[in-house]
């Protein structure tokens, strides 16, 4: 990693895979970020008996010139890669992620049946973007390679890069496009979580979430204190408790 591109450089935000339990969860980390936007979650449960898995997106932790190179199916592609190792040392796989990296664990799921639930942190299946904004992107895009951000993501628990790569950020918008048309083929149970003071994704993501999937089992969670990066923002605790309840009340209704 090139410490002069990334915020927090000092935190751990490569790769993981810690093995425990027989139930495995898929975290995935959001445009800009690396793995240590999902550590303190993917800890929690790995201390209460789950294996856990979070791959490093491609173009990320690196130079933020290389988010402008990838394409969202390389995203999902890696996510793939880590959710059928899972599959191979696990008897039930969940997917989840925070931002982008809930997006794509929602593409998974629309995928593989066989992945036992969904888990998403603000996901970014809308963006708080206008219709012209978007248009204004695709506009610069071609000229303009970074735009920094107004304010850096998160806490001292955040890592990624100073800067929103707009190439980037257009993959995310394919991406969210594609999934809010795959909604219906996801029946797995479903959970989102949302901060009151997120303002990176649309407020009604959530809901056009639970409104577009066939699950029967499916929930939204406010946390009325918390901005975008919920996995890590002051109520990160109330998420994970939240998220290991779910995560064993889904258990027991497949056991059941």
């Amino acid at each position: 990693m090139e410490n002069n591109a990334l915020h927090n450089a000092q935190l751990a935000g490569d790769s993981f895979f810690w093995e425990a339990g027989p139930v495995g969860v898929l975290l995935l980390h959001g445009l800009t970020a690396t793995t240590a936007e999902v550590r303190p979650l993917a800890r929690y449960l790995h201390q209460h008996g789950y294996t856990v898995a979070g791959p490093l997106l491609p173009g990320h932790g690196t130079r933020p010139e290389d988010l402008n190179q990838v394409k969202w199916r390389d995203w999902v592609q890696t996510a793939e890669a880590d959710f059928h190792h899972l599959l191979t040392v696990c008897d039930r796989v969940l997917v989840g992620g925070e931002s982008t990296g809930a997006v794509v664990a929602l593409y998974l799921a629309s995928r593989y049946p066989e992945a036992a639930a969904v888990l998403a942190y603000a996901p970014a299946i809308k963006l708080a973007t206008s219709t012209r904004d978007v248009l204004r992107l695709y506009a610069a895009a071609p000229f303009i390679e970074f735009i920094p951000k107004a304010d850096l993501d998160g806490n001292d628990l955040w890592q990624g890069y100073r800067v929103n790569p707009l190439r980037g950020v257009m993959e995310l918008l394919r991406l969210g496009r594609e999934v809010r048309g795959r909604l219906p083929r996801i029946t797995q149970p479903v959970l989102v979580v949302q901060g009151r003071h997120d303002t990176a994704i649309d407020p009604a993501a959530g809901q056009i979430i639970l409104e577009g999937v066939s699950s029967t089992v499916k929930e939204l969670v406010w946390m009325p204190h918390s901005s975008h990066v919920v996995a890590i923002d002051a109520e990160w605790e109330e998420v994970a408790a939240l998220t290991l309840e779910f995560v064993e009340r889904v258990g027991e209704l497949v056991a059941g």
